[in-house]
């Protein structure tokens, strides 16, 4: 589990809940124009026991669009080198324009409970002609409450179109964004200048943050519409960080932090009520994330398991020794042990390593 947990964060991609997975994304070679994009897919069960793998796909090219987009998933249990299953697919949309992008969702053709790792790589596409973007999406209301009530419309502009889907990727919350899902609206024969509208009303990841909303049809595609999911009023009352210091052993505040040298990194926390009232307890998980300052690069992810005991201020702390100098931005959230945020992401620090 442990193992798992280190591979995917210092890929950035936080794995909450399915912590027994780990993953392994094959580039492909750079003289192509087609890659998966470098960031760990999301890979987890779903209800009914298969294994799914979501994630991206990126085209460089800046003149032409692609088609049949072929990605293979493998999917290998703890034991063997070799894998025990293998699947493929094609991305969501069916071009991908100059220089665009796609989600992909690829799910193991068997229930099996042993798949444990898996590693994704591109088989191959075809150039194609772009589709004119004639048609537009856009959110006309959108509640959250634990689940996902929201109302959409697609309007169609320019010709009759078959086969017409909207499409919600949800995402996360950390950057760059991992696909967590992505939701299919089936529309199908859309006439002329015709308005339709759309409703979801469904259970969704309590990772996500917000979605992409596209539609793609037989000859038309939309633009991607970046929307912002609301975060239940009960995740903001629970547990709030109000301050982010780093130490060092003797518990004085650096403002240059030396290269080598462990640190602590401690995050002032308020606990307005304990989740559990019987125990006087709340269980999370506190986890801090440095990127470089310039490029965005992820340097360290680290997570603490504990437990506040009742309420008012608390201080999870975590330890990090830097390996490089440079500047850095600091950033902490605390979760549940579901893997559920309890608390708004604290404040930014950045930090000067020497």
């Amino acid at each position: 589990m442990q193992k798992f947990l280190l591979v995917a964060l210092l890929a950035i991609s936080l794995i909450p809940f399915y912590h027994a997975f780990a993953q392994e994304v094959t580039d492909t070679p750079s003289t192509l124009s087609v890659s998966i994009s470098s960031e760990a897919p999301f890979v987890y069960h779903d209800s009914d026991g298969y294994t799914v793998v979501v994630g991206t796909v990126k085209n460089h090219n800046t003149q032409t669009s692609v088609t049949n987009v072929l990605i293979q998933v493998n999917f290998f249990d703890d034991f063997s080198s070799s894998p025990i299953e293998v699947n493929s697919g094609r991305t969501t949309l069916e071009v991908i324009p100059p220089k665009g992008e796609s989600p992909f969702v690829i799910r193991s053709e068997t229930q099996n409970p042993q798949i444990t790792e898996a590693s994704v790589s591109l088989l191959g596409f075809d150039s194609s002609s772009s589709k004119e973007k004639g048609l537009t999406v856009y959110s006309s209301e959108l509640s959250y409450d634990g689940r996902l009530s929201f109302a959409g419309v697609l309007q169609n502009g320019g010709a009759p179109n078959s086969n017409t889907n909207v499409y919600m990727a949800l995402y996360d919350g950390f950057e760059p964004p991992r696909i967590l899902e992505v939701i299919t609206v089936e529309l199908g024969d859309v006439g002329l200048d015709e308005e339709v509208s759309f409703n979801v009303n469904r259970s969704i990841d309590a990772r996500a943050v917000g979605f992409l909303l596209f539609a793609e049809s037989d000859v038309f595609s939309s633009n991607f519409v970046d929307i912002e999911i609301p975060e239940p009023q009960s995740l903001t009352k629970l547990v709030s960080i109000s301050s982010v210091s780093v130490t060092d052993s003797d518990g004085e505040k650096l403002s240059e932090i030396p290269v080598g040298e462990i640190v602590n990194v401690r995050s002032e926390t308020w606990i307005q009520f304990a989740a559990d009232q019987n125990t006087n307890e709340t269980p999370y998980t506190y986890y801090i994330q440095i990127k470089e300052a310039g490029s965005g690069k992820v340097e360290y992810i680290g997570k603490d398991d504990g437990r506040f005991i009742g309420t008012g201020l608390q201080y999870p702390t975590i330890d990090w020794m830097p390996k490089n100098s440079g500047l850095y931005f600091l950033e902490t959230f605390v979760w549940d042990r579901n893997d559920i945020p309890i608390s708004e992401q604290g404040p930014f620090v950045l930090l000067n390593v020497r």
